[in-house]
């Protein structure tokens, strides 16, 4: 297969099953529903009861996850490049705890000032947690890009999971000084779940990773020659401190809402690229991106799809769900893959 050639195939052969994944989450749940009801529910007929069902509940889930993970999957893949790290994502370099750490300020904030003035800025609410999430990402992110001008892969990593023990250990103090209502609200964003979102928050969470999405593919091209090495990025003319200035306001963009609508989603920043790379048996970022971008979303939502499986009285977690599939790839990777392996020489 030509590299034209493939370069529409594999995004139709990962779009195609997206689809009808989606369309199948959307019929599936406590509630059976048949894909003609489905479809006159999105189209705004049918039973009222299936519309809210439908429009409401389902519609929000299935687009975050498919907007969540194709952020977070390309959000991978910016910062493996960026940080010549193949281990590199939100979690093992702390991005993740950043943002959680801001948005729990912002919660705890709202319990400090009270339920009621709570509820009388509720339409910013929302906003706050974006914001309080994408400072913190974006504090992590720089300290953590200062950092891997100094030190080593190993070092950087084992300094991203000392962030990561820091946050958690500054997040519950932080709890056990505010209401017990703030406390149970943020344990339940805190799970990680595409299920709180609600149609009001699919315009603040799909901007900004719509623009992250615009920002990592303008920015391929760099990346994939900063991958060779910063003299050779340099030769080639690239503007490496602007480079990485506008690569951190991507991962920004892409991390930071998911994180503060849909809680800390695990794996998936990190295996989504590599599993990229094998499907395209190819290493350029620009010819990577849009698989990855796919990947990412058909993991999240095929994750989302089994959590929401009708299991009667249990219940499943979706990083749950991802571990089991990210933990033994990782390994594989770990064993098998020479750059990976490169990590312990």
């Amino acid at each position: 297969m030509t590299p034209s050639t493939k370069g529409w195939v594999v995004p139709l052969a990962l779009g195609v099953p997206l689809l009808g994944l989606a369309l199948w989450s959307l019929t599936h749940g406590q509630v059976s529903l048949a894909l003609s009801q489905v479809l006159q529910a999105l189209s705004g007929a049918g039973d009222e009861i299936v519309v809210r069902i439908v429009a409401d509940i389902r519609l929000p889930r299935v687009v975050g996850a498919v907007l969540g993970g194709a952020a977070l999957g390309v959000a991978g893949l910016v910062m493996q490049a960026l940080f010549r790290n193949p281990l590199a994502d939100a979690w093992s370099l702390g991005l993740t705890s950043g943002g959680q750490v801001g948005a729990a300020l912002v919660v705890v904030a709202g319990g400090w000032i009270g339920p009621v003035a709570f509820d009388a800025i509720s339409a910013f609410a929302g906003l706050g947690i974006v914001a309080g999430a994408a400072l913190g990402t974006l504090v992590v992110a720089l300290a953590m890009m200062t950092m891997a001008r100094r030190v080593g892969t190993v070092t950087l990593l084992v300094a991203g999971l000392m962030l990561g023990f820091l946050a958690q250990g500054l997040i519950s103090v932080l709890l056990h000084f505010t209401h017990r209502t703030q406390g149970r609200v943020y344990a339940g964003w805190n799970d990680g779940t595409f299920a709180n979102l609600t149609l009001a928050d699919l315009p603040w969470l799909a901007g900004p990773v719509l623009l992250g999405l615009v920002g990592a593919v303008l920015i391929a091209k760099p990346l994939t020659a900063l991958m060779l090495g910063e003299t050779y990025a340099a030769s080639l003319g690239a503007n490496l401190g602007r480079l990485r200035r506008v690569a951190l306001l991507v991962v920004m963009l892409l991390i930071a809402p998911v994180v503060a609508y849909c809680g800390p989603i695990a794996f998936i920043g990190l295996i989504v690229p590599h599993l990229a790379r094998w499907i395209m048996r190819h290493g350029d970022v620009p010819r990577v991106l849009p698989a990855c971008a796919l990947t990412g979303a058909l993991l999240a939502v095929l994750g989302d799809f089994i959590v929401h499986l009708p299991w009667e009285q249990h219940w499943l977690h979706l990083n749950a769900i991802l571990a089991l599939v990210g933990a033994p790839l990782v390994i594989g990777l770990l064993v098998f893959s020479s750059q990976m392996r490169g990590l312990s020489d």
